[in-house]
């Protein structure tokens, strides 16, 4: 950890130590009440198909540095690695645009064309307060495409009943120069409101188990304010405005990323009634733009040895703008619906160059050219019906129209045709879904089944990424995915003990887009449509032994085949397990973490995805680590954690390649990093 880190923290932790009020534990008998976990090591489903979870909760591995790192603590999730930060989130081993991710309601894309910057890589987790998962494609709510499942991260803003103010704020240090801060501060009248939040986190290199280091520094801050005005109880208008920016060095790439420049502007509009049907009338206008530089000489030198010898960066942007209406309405407390229509449109560009006074012309001074505009927008409904005290069906139904056009395709087949032109296309997406879920009398538990439908256009790098055939016929030709699956499961828990579920999927997905990675000179990659079947599981559960021990478990395993060509799906994680135990008296907690993750065998080594292809079979492996947490006072929390205990050495099966930088040991996985020590300072005024 560096020294004014070191300092900070401990002149920090003193100065508490001095000040803060202690929290005291009972001298009795321990309390009935099981205390919420100061580190969290596992996230529960809380009802059928959704999990909720507070971002701001300090959690291990080491707390997130960006969305994908927050997601892989969830049960699905696995999150391919590129370096130190900007991972690709991976849910049931779906991966891209099948995982719809909005942020306060709205959109946001990233514009490399070989995925350095997904749409997480622009998201700082504990600026929000909220993240909700709803896994499979069982909700029509929130735009079109979720085949895989629909990530929500969001703030909350309530009226204030009288004039007030709340702050929070963390420090985090830990191994490799890792150094956090953030801030969030909220005051109000009954009338208007406001908020600022900010973050800055920074990582070094890390090394692996054996000591090699990983090409991997990060550093990135975001900011973002919110103006809010509650005339009354049911009426509230809220303008945001956010940005950030940020740099980080890439082990599987040729390029680092130089710049995640965001600008976030958003408008939400809600009114709510009393006395008929109508309850609710939810309005929202958002724009987010992100300018991402990619190049090979800020965070490295250019390797002469390579085909990229000279210094060069490439410019990507994209903007994207959207809105979503919805109305609310409820009747005789047994029948609720809401119905709405949402839409997007994005323009992405481009420009090369290199730095000032390089070989290339200064990137900065050439024009940008729109090579690709995507939008789509959509009518949706989703009705919730309580059929008898016990029992409930919940369904929904939306059709879109999805649109696409290219400037710079090969008009001569092929990605190396020098003939250049525009196209257009556009589909008609249906989708939908119907759940039924009944409480049982005997036991607390729901149990519930349902199936939905999903067809979902392809996505900028599907139809203009880097490992695609970049031609009119390829672009043409690529059919809309469609995905049917049906999802079932148990929910259960006493209420003060256990708490647990278990469930699982079955899809058949016609037209799977398949990625073919091409190889040596004669080769060429592009993207196919095949057919596939999907598969999978997950459990979770507490449970309490007393009012100061409890265990968690979870699990999580899932299935691809590639039926066309009678070989597995690639890029499918392993059969995953996570076992957790925690001692909480109140005042202070430890805890242990072990994950395991099983051999992965069913592999086809020159498929993939947008991310990156499957190479070759994977080892298990397991990683042991520790936390521990002080409550200092109510405003007050302390966390530490070792993650990777035993200094292992291992590479999550889903991967990307490693590129062999100069002045790196080379791998052919990005290897994880060894062990990791880490502590968190949290405060709440």
């Amino acid at each position: 950890m560096p020294l004014p880190i070191r300092r900070a923290l401990a002149h920090t932790i003193g100065l508490t130590l001095l000040l803060a009020p202690p929290l005291t534990a009972a001298a009795t008998e321990p309390p009935v009440q099981v205390f919420a976990p100061i580190v969290v090591t596992a996230v529960m489903q809380d009802e059928p198909l959704t999990v909720t979870t507070n971002p701001k909760a300090p959690r291990q591995p080491v707390p997130a540095s960006d969305g994908a790192d927050f997601l892989k603590t969830i049960p699905g999730f696995a999150v391919i690695r590129k370096g130190g930060s900007n991972g690709d989130p991976v849910l049931r081993g779906m991966v891209g645009s099948r995982l719809n991710i909005l942020v306060d309601g709205g959109q946001i894309g990233g514009g490399c064309p070989s995925r350095m910057d997904p749409p997480t890589a622009y998201i700082s987790p504990q600026l929000y307060d909220r993240v909700t998962v709803i896994k499979g494609p069982q909700t029509v709510q929130y735009g079109p495409g979720n085949s895989a499942g629909t990530v929500l991260f969001e703030r909350d803003f309530k009226r204030y009943t009288e004039p007030g103010h709340t702050f929070e704020g963390s420090l985090l240090g830990g191994s490799n120069g890792r150094n956090d801060q953030m801030v969030d501060l909220r005051a109000g009248t009954p009338d208007v409101y406001m908020g600022v939040s900010a973050n800055h986190t920074h990582a070094q290199d890390y090394e692996d188990g054996d000591g090699r280091r990983v090409h991997s520094y990060y550093d990135r801050w975001n900011t973002d304010l919110t103006l809010g005005w509650t005339p009354d109880d049911d009426t509230r208008v809220e303008l945001t405005a956010g940005k950030g920016d940020g740099k980080a060095a890439y082990a599987f790439s040729s390029m680092d990323g130089a710049q995640f420049l965001r600008e976030s502007v958003g408008l939400k509009f809600e009114q709510r009634y009393a006395g008929g049907a109508l309850q609710k009338l939810d309005a929202q206008l958002y724009y987010n733009y992100a300018d991402h530089v990619m190049d090979n000489y800020t965070l490295r030198s250019p390797d002469p040895r390579s085909k990229m010898s000279m210094a060069m960066a490439n410019d990507v942007a994209r903007r994207t703008s959207g809105g979503r209406i919805a109305a609310s309405f409820a009747w005789d407390e047994s029948l609720e619906l809401v119905a709405g229509a949402d839409g997007s449109t994005n323009t992405h560009t481009a420009r090369m160059g290199g730095p000032a006074g390089g070989k290339l012309p200064d990137y900065r001074t050439q024009p940008r050219l729109r090579d690709a505009r995507m939008g789509s927008v959509g009518i949706f409904g989703e009705l919730r019906w309580t059929v008898a005290e016990r029992e409930r069906v919940v369904s929904g139904a939306r059709v879109d129209r999805a649109q696409a056009r290219g400037y710079n395709l090969s008009t001569s087949g092929g990605t190396g045709g020098a003939a250049k032109g525009a196209a257009s296309r556009a589909s008609t997406l249906p989708s939908g879904f119907v759940r039924y879920e009944r409480d049982l009398a005997a036991a607390p538990a729901t149990v519930y089944a349902g199936i939905g439908h999903v067809e979902r256009f392809p996505d900028y790098w599907e139809l203009f990424g880097r490992h695609v055939d970049k031609s009119v016929a390829a672009f043409r030709g690529l059919e809309p995915e469609k995905t049917t699956q049906l999802d079932a499961g148990l929910q259960f828990g006493d209420g003060r003990r256990l708490k647990g579920w278990v469930s699982g999927y079955l899809g058949v997905v016609d037209d799977f887009i398949l990625l073919d990675y091409g190889s040596g000179t004669a080769g060429k990659s592009q993207a196919r449509n095949v057919q596939a079947r999907i598969a999978g599981a997950e459990a979770g559960l507490v449970y309490a032994f007393d009012a100061r021990w409890k265990g968690d478990a979870t699990l999580a395993w899932a299935w691809g085949e590639n039926r066309s060509d009678h070989r597995p799906l690639p890029q499918m994680p392993p059969l995953e397990a996570r076992f957790g135990l925690t001692y909480d008296s109140g005042v202070w907690s430890v805890g242990a973490l072990w994950r395991l993750a099983t051999a992965q065998h069913r592999v086809a080594p020159g498929s993939g995805n947008i991310v990156g292809q499957d190479l070759g079979p994977s080892n298990g492996f397991g990683v042991f680590s520790l936390n521990a947490g002080w409550r200092l006072s109510r405003t007050l929390t302390l966390s530490a954690g070792i993650d990777n205990l035993f200094d292992k050495t291992y590479a999550e099966h889903v991967n990307a390649a490693s590129a062999g930088l100069v002045g790196y040991v080379n791998t052919l996985r990005v290897n994880e990093p060894g062990r990791t020590g880490w502590l968190k300072l949290d405060v709440k005024l």
